[in-house]
């Protein structure tokens, strides 16, 4: 597999997988099962403290980077540590094929934990938001690269309707400028490019700067020291989302404290 086709790749299989998914559960059923549900957890006031960084903890059990990368991998084990460490948030990868995940674990989660879930995943068509919400998340990921502004645009008030908080994910300035000037309340920067899987920390250092003070800023990827984490506190960003440092850690709970400096 040539690196620079991982994204392409994986955007080939989740159109195929959301086909499946229509057949099974049409979009009706789900919008039937989501009147049932109690409103979703509020993943922006979680994640927005003054004067301290919050920690998005990911769950996710393989990636097309790093292949498997936490052999034990105890779903409910990994929510349970995650919480009594104190996290402000969940991340869980509900992408199958390259991630290892799977959208049950997003209720399965939500069942044993009071932090609100994140569904991060490949986003492209209206259903999966519906799908989310239906499934137990309180927040969604929209990855910039993968939509067009008015995809973004529509995807937004969808959210807004459901009651799920969203992350608006950009690895370049192209990608930022696409959603600067759309009222995004969160926005995520990715040091990791989707297309070669590189990681650049360089990426938040350009980046951070063109992003308006009133923006709640999401950092991704690459985040392996307390060193990191002050840096990024310092220069002002309200979260980090950490997962492979955690995931291929022996010790989950005494990684978090080492890292986020609890």
């Amino acid at each position: 597999m040539k690196k620079s086709d991982v994204l392409k790749e994986i955007v080939q299989k989740k159109k195929e997988k959301i086909l499946l998914a229509k057949q099974s559960l049409p979009e009706e059923e789900l919008r039937v099962r989501i009147q049932g549900l109690a409103p979703a957890r509020t993943f922006l006031e979680a994640i927005n403290k003054p004067r301290t960084i919050s920690l998005i903890a990911e769950i996710k059990k393989q990636s097309p980077s790093r292949g498997v990368i936490r052999e034990n991998f105890n779903l409910q084990e990994i929510a349970k540590t995650y919480q009594d460490a104190g996290v402000q948030a969940i991340s869980i990868l509900t992408e199958e094929d390259y991630f290892g995940g799977n959208l049950s674990y997003l209720d399965e989660v939500k069942s044993l934990v009071t932090p609100p879930i994140l569904r991060k995943d490949f986003i492209l068509e209206p259903y999966q938001i519906f799908e989310s919400r239906a499934y137990g998340a309180d927040a969604i990921l929209l990855i910039a690269d993968l939509l067009t502004r008015d995809q973004i645009t529509e995807f937004m008030q969808i959210a807004d309707n459901l009651g799920l908080d969203y992350i608006v994910e950009v690895h370049t300035e192209k990608e930022l400028k696409k959603v600067l000037n759309l009222k995004v309340p969160i926005v995520g920067i990715n040091n990791r490019d989707l297309h070669t899987l590189e990681v650049d920390f360089k990426t938040t250092e350009k980046l951070f700067p063109l992003i308006p003070k009133d923006n709640v800023v999401v950092v991704e990827s690459g985040i392996k020291t307390h060193q990191d984490v002050l840096f990024l506190k310092i220069l002002g960003v309200s979260a980090v989302l950490i997962g492979e440092a955690f995931m291929e850690a022996q010790d989950l709970k005494n990684k978090i404290e080492d890292i986020m400096g609890w």
